[in-house]
């Protein structure tokens, strides 16, 4: 079974302070990281088991994974598994770059997001291009706020030409027809970010080959639904597997919208899904 699989668990701290996140600075205790790292590595040792499946894995934290050494270790230890298809995270790119050289790069990838004002530029920057030269797949991106924009350009300007920067519409900001312009110019795909797409009744791929899993391993089609299929560990998540429509009104979330069969995302992104990268073809 090919199968992909949405990990949050319980990390929720960040050492960003972004005024759109409601996570910025926030501060896990030491026993709510050591819940954290033991969860992961729970997961983890459950997907080094599935042999006799495909799996693609996209960690999605709450706060900033990679400044933690066992998610470092745990995305270069499953990077090196014949069964993993992609292990892939979403980071803002604050940690150090060098433990990737121990990771298998055909399947380990980045999800990265440029914060502007919490961040030096150029550290930043160059961090993208230590990646790039280390031969690390990954996309860049920002969210669309006005006050972004400027610095959007110049990150577009001065990465590699073949690294796609993409623009995530800012929650609850309304874009003018000008403004989705100067934002579509820096990514062709932002007119998918800039207005939540109507999902009610129509078919998508979470819950059926897409699941999201919680560090208690407690199995849901998605993040966005609350309804659960199961536990990952018991194994009782695998009869509910199923082509099923979306329960809610829209989806306003790359990582949700993406699935959806009405939109030619998967053939857009194809072989990049949960990193983010679209098709060279």
């Amino acid at each position: 079974m090919d199968l992909t699989l949405l990990y949050r668990g319980p990390l929720a701290s960040c050492d960003y302070d972004c005024p759109y996140c409601p996570f910025a600075k926030r501060r896990d205790s030491r026993a709510q990281l050591t819940a954290d790292r033991t969860a992961l590595e729970r997961f983890a040792t459950w997907a080094s088991a599935q042999h006799e499946d495909r799996l693609s894995l996209l960690f999605t934290p709450w706060g900033e994974g990679l400044v933690r050494s066992w998610y470092r270790r745990t995305l270069t230890e499953l990077s090196k598994l014949e069964h993993i298809n992609r292990v892939a995270i979403q980071t803002n790119l604050s940690c150090r770059t060098d433990w990737l050289a121990d990771a298998d790069l055909d399947t380990l990838a980045l999800w990265c997001t440029f914060h502007p004002g919490q961040t030096p530029y150029d550290r930043f920057l160059t961090k993208c291009h230590d990646l790039a030269a280390l031969g690390v797949r990954h996309s860049v991106g920002v969210v669309g706020l006005p006050e972004h924009l400027d610095q959007a350009r110049r990150l577009r300007a001065d990465l590699p030409p073949h690294i796609y920067l993409w623009i995530n519409a800012a929650e609850g900001h309304t874009y003018t027809d000008p403004e989705a312009s100067d934002w579509t110019a820096l990514d062709p795909l932002f007119p998918y970010s800039r207005h939540p797409h109507r999902s009610a009744g129509l078919p998508c791929r979470t819950g059926e080959s897409v699941i999201s899993v919680d560090g208690e391993g407690t199995v849901r089609r998605c993040h966005f639904v609350p309804s659960t299929l199961g536990n990952l560990y018991d194994d009782s998540y695998r009869d509910a597997l199923r082509p099923r429509p979306c329960p809610l009104t829209t989806c306003d979330c790359h990582i949700g919208y993406i699935h959806l069969e009405t939109l030619p995302l998967y053939d857009i992104f194809a072989g990049g899904v949960l990193e983010r990268v679209p098709s060279a073809g």
